[in-house]
């Protein structure tokens, strides 16, 4: 192991995430692949460049720490569409209500449903529930639920990954075309990493799909509660 090299270096974490970040980018617009998700791409490259030079997680977690303190203010941030589109928010207010209740019911409903068939044991059922929000708040409910929080976290990024991924074209074969409806979809299904998607499509789009990240989590915190006593 060579973490001894960098323990005095408090900026390598931060710098080989954003250069595997910025390799994911540059891969996307060159190939123009969906799967050349930037995220992905990055999370691929920090591992391999962690194995090859022979970093421990714990020293890279400590020196990448620093990008944990943008999170807050970068969440924060996407009040800003919301407060542009208020206008258009109050105006399809219970289509947007009645969406994202549906999403965040149905995200859970398929989570018992797949558990009933695989035969889920509790432990494993409630690791998943929280799939489809945010990470900080997932954590939380996993871990309140007995669940598998390492698992939780996976499953959370593998959902906004392929949502940020499948979304549009999921859209476009559903033949989805109205702004609202697309974001509050993303928004409710693939938390952040599929509202960045849905920012690029539109800014009505960002806008739901932000307000979305908001009101699923909440009611998934309130829901999974609930949900587990199913199983």
């Amino acid at each position: 192991m060579t973490d001894g090299l960098f323990e005095g270096s408090v900026y390598f974490g931060v710098c080989v995430s954003l250069a595997a970040y910025a390799a994911g980018v540059w891969l996307r617009k060159k190939t123009g692949w969906s799967f050349m998700n930037p995220l992905l791409v990055s999370i691929v490259l920090v591992i391999a460049a962690l194995l090859v030079c022979g970093i421990g997680y714990g020293t890279y977690n400590e020196s990448a720490s620093w990008l944990s303190y943008l999170l807050t203010p970068a969440t924060v941030c996407l009040a800003v569409p919301l407060y542009q589109q208020v206008d258009l928010l109050r105006k399809n207010s219970r289509a947007i209500i009645c969406g994202i209740v549906g999403g965040a019911l149905s995200g859970m409903t398929t989570v018992l449903l797949l558990a009933l068939l695989f035969g889920f044991s509790h432990e494993a059922y409630v690791t998943f529930l929280p799939k489809s929000i945010t990470t900080a708040i997932g954590m939380g409910v996993s871990e309140e639920l007995g669940g598998i929080v390492s698992v939780t976290v996976v499953s959370i990024i593998v959902t906004g990954v392929l949502g940020n991924i499948m979304a549009e074209k999921v859209l476009a074969w559903l033949k989805i075309d109205e702004p609202v409806a697309k974001g509050i979809a993303i928004g409710s299904s693939s938390h952040a990493i599929g509202t960045a998607k849905a920012m690029e499509m539109g800014v009505v789009e960002g806008a739901t799909s932000g307000l979305s990240i908001v009101v699923s989590g909440i009611l998934t915190v309130v829901g999974a509660s609930l949900f587990a006593l199913f199983l």
